[in-house]
């Protein structure tokens, strides 16, 4: 998330309000917030496992919040905080506050020209959507998302609703506040009941082109590239790239923080824990591997009886020949 003026660093620590230790740059500014896999120069990030230190501590975010006394990188603004997820929180928070809605279509909103709303629809504050779009009834566009010309959303669809994201906290999980956007751009289609959830901090973004059956759930901050079909009952985990032209048929499953790449296919009733990386891969199975290797074992495997009992004859015979050969000596 931009902001739409950049903070200094004691502005930001008067929001945060906390015990904080700077180390490093007292000269940043702030011009934004985001998770590691979409910081920017000028950004403010956060990181509060080991796992994770060296990924942020190397990445281009500008300010970081952290649990770690660690080496300053040049040029970087170091927060050291007991819990920087906490105090992540708190600018999110800051920014982005939930504001409640009487009318259907917020004033707000900008709609081109020859688009049509559908009764019952919901367009949330800062909603922008092209021209000659068509939204069907019972649609919900929650805040700042953006459509772009020639869509087509059928009923029931949900458009940026707040990420599915929670660290443990035991016993509890707490929410990571969602400050993202979803991006749907030209000529898209999407079915009924669909769900494109905002990003946690960046976008979620649908490419031109790209078709969605009924009841498909695409998780926070995902890429969909140009020219896909995401089959109904498919599911799409948060941080995923999928590039263009892929077919994700019906009840398929992508794993989060993977890459797919171009013209890849997932067939029916398949899903995929690791990247592809290869062009044109046709996958299947769970998980799902090359489709024609899937095919051949599962065929070979069809044969396991049959086989089984051949082999079983061919040790009775053995046996049976065994013994002859023993009683004849």
């Amino acid at each position: 998330m931009k902001f739409e003026k950049a903070l200094t660093l004691n502005e930001l620590l008067e929001i945060i309000q906390g015990n904080i230790t700077v180390k490093g740059n007292t000269h940043n500014l702030i011009t934004g917030i985001n998770e590691i896999h979409s910081v920017e120069p000028g950004n403010l990030s956060f990181v509060d496992h080991p796992k994770y230190y060296e990924k942020v501590l190397g990445s281009t975010a500008s300010v970081i919040l952290i649990n770690n006394d660690a080496a300053v990188p040049e040029g970087k603004t170091l927060l050291v905080t007991d819990d920087p997820l906490r105090d992540y929180i708190k600018v999110v928070r800051h920014f982005v506050k939930f504001k409640s809605q009487n009318e259907a279509i917020n004033a707000n909103a900008v709609i081109g020209e020859n688009t049509i709303i559908q009764p019952n629809t919901f367009i949330g504050e800062n909603v922008i959507i092209g021209k000659n779009c068509i939204i069907h009834s019972n649609v919900s566009i929650y805040s700042n998302s953006i459509i772009g010309d020639n869509v087509i959303i059928h009923s029931g669809s949900v458009i940026g609703a707040d990420a599915y994201y929670f660290q443990k906290r035991n016993p509890e999980w707490v929410k990571l506040e969602s400050c993202g956007r979803t991006i749907i751009s030209d000529d898209v289609e999407i079915g009924c009941n669909v769900t494109i959830d905002k990003g946690v901090s960046g976008d979620t973004f649908i490419g031109k082109g790209t078709k969605f059956d009924n009841i498909v759930q695409v998780g926070h901050d995902t890429y969909i590239g140009a020219h896909c079909l995401i089959g109904s009952l498919s599911a799409i985990a948060g941080c995923t790239y999928v590039d263009d032209e892929c077919t994700l048929w019906a009840k398929s499953s992508v794993n989060k923080d993977l890459y797919v790449a171009k013209r890849t296919t997932l067939l029916a009733l398949s899903a995929i824990d690791k990247s592809v990386t290869e062009e044109g891969t046709v996958l299947f199975g769970v998980p799902a591997y090359d489709a024609r290797k899937k095919w051949k074992e599962m065929a070979c495997s069809k044969k396991l009886p049959e086989l089984f009992d051949e082999f079983y004859q061919l040790k009775n015979d053995f046996d049976n020949l065994k013994s002859e050969i023993k009683s004849s000596k």
